[in-house]
């Protein structure tokens, strides 16, 4: 075991490996929900203390100075339907954890990141948000319910083995079919999530989709794609919107975890006025109403939750150099907590499209907040590695919704 815990009093050493990042911040959660002292400082810098909701947190001067420009240039601009459709601030730098009051403390640094900034930025915005009540635009937390409450199998039945009285399920694919479920109700609106451990090994060829979409014509959809790859190389994640039909929005990223290990939580925020794709509460894109730029927005076709895994290995790899290795079949993806906090079209369709009315349509869910779109920039600046926005060889000329972005 690569993580270790260590108790002094109110200080804790851990220790751990970059691959068991996961793991340690699991850990440091635990301890935030405990009301536990933990204590977050940026290297070389003049620090300022402060405490945020139990949680004490040092900054540095210059990241202190930096945050309150962020958070003034955001009142400043709240609700302002010129601000930029995506993007958001620069993210700040290194970090290293302490105790806040060490009783007995050994010699030595504790947990030290140069190398693993990204990963424990994350966690400390990760625990801000479960301490503070600053990240408003964070959604409700997902309720843990069993595939069978809001979904049900489409095709090859017997590509689906069911676990823990349907808490977990896994969907398979081998060289004769994939398989694939689908939501019970559409919705208008809402937040939908699920936890999905991903194909492991060589997984090229291989297509795990996580979508929202409509059935007409003029569809609208919202995708996450998961793009399998070779032994030893990173899965690329691509998101896609459609409006009226219309795709063609391709962002593709690394993900900053090996996604096969464990579970992570993979969900949409969509009202009427953005769409967030967030990877466990980190967003990773957003697509915002610019219907003043003449850019369609999905908020009048209900649309169903559906997830597949599937043979796509004319594109899905190296644009369909990499084949599927079927001696690796059958390959399998794990899912689990199928939560839908939606309005049911079906049901009600008039009363969803009315502005106010919940909890995803009040003034906290319309914008991102200061925080939240650091996180955002960061993973544009290190993890993108495909942006439509700026494929000109693509696209001779910006696409409307894309000139308000500040990142490009």
């Amino acid at each position: 075991m690569s993580v270790k815990t260590q108790e002094h009093g109110n200080w804790w050493l851990l220790r751990t490996e970059k691959k068991d990042m996961d793991r340690a911040n699991t850990w440091m959660h635990q301890k935030a929900r405990q009301n536990l002292s933990v204590e977050i400082s940026f290297l070389h810098a003049k620090r300022h203390r402060s405490t945020v909701g139990g949680l004490e947190v040092i900054i540095s001067e210059r990241a202190r100075d930096k945050s309150r420009k962020v958070q003034s240039s955001k009142r400043e601009k709240t609700r302002d339907k010129s601000r930029i459709c995506e993007g958001g601030p620069d993210i700040l730098g290194p970090l290293l954890l302490h105790s806040p009051h060490p009783t007995s403390s050994p010699s030595g640094v504790l947990f030290t990141l140069r190398d693993m900034a990204a990963s424990l930025w994350t966690l400390f915005l990760g625990m801000l948000f479960m301490v503070s009540g600053t990240m408003g635009a964070a959604p409700r937390k997902p309720v843990d319910v069993p595939f069978g409450r809001n979904y049900a199998p489409t095709w090859a039945f017997d590509h689906i083995k069911y676990f823990n009285g349907g808490s977990e399920i896994q969907l398979q694919l081998d060289k004769y079919t994939g398989t694939g479920f689908q939501s019970k109700g559409s919705y208008l609106f809402g937040h939908f999530s699920m936890q999905m451990k991903l194909v492991p090994g060589d997984s090229a060829g291989t297509v795990t989709a996580f979508y929202l979409s409509s059935q007409n014509s003029e569809h609208d959809e919202i995708d996450f794609e998961f793009l399998g790859n070779r032994t030893g190389q990173p899965y690329i994640l691509q998101t896609n919107v459609f409006t009226g039909g219309k795709g063609d929005r391709e962002q593709r990223i690394y993900l900053w975890f090996d996604p096969t290990t464990r579970y992570h939580s993979y969900s949409v925020l969509w009202n009427s006025y953005l769409v967030v794709f967030f990877v466990d509460d980190v967003p990773i894109r957003v697509f915002k109403n610019c219907k003043d730029l003449g850019v369609k927005f999905p908020f009048n076709q209900p649309m169903k939750i559906y997830s597949s895994l599937w043979n796509a290995d004319d594109w899905a790899t190296r644009g369909g150099l990499e084949k599927t290795d079927w001696s690796k079949a059958p390959f399998i993806a794990s899912y689990k907590s199928f939560h839908i906090d939606g309005c049911e079209a079906s049901v009600e369709a008039k009363f969803c499209a009315t502005q106010g009315t919940r909890w995803w349509d009040q003034k906290e869910f319309q914008d991102l907040d200061a925080l939240q779109y650091r996180r955002l920039r960061w993973v544009r600046q290190k993890y993108t590695i495909y942006n439509y926005c700026t494929d000109r060889s693509r696209y001779a000329s910006m696409p409307p919704e894309c000139k308000r972005d500040t990142d490009i």
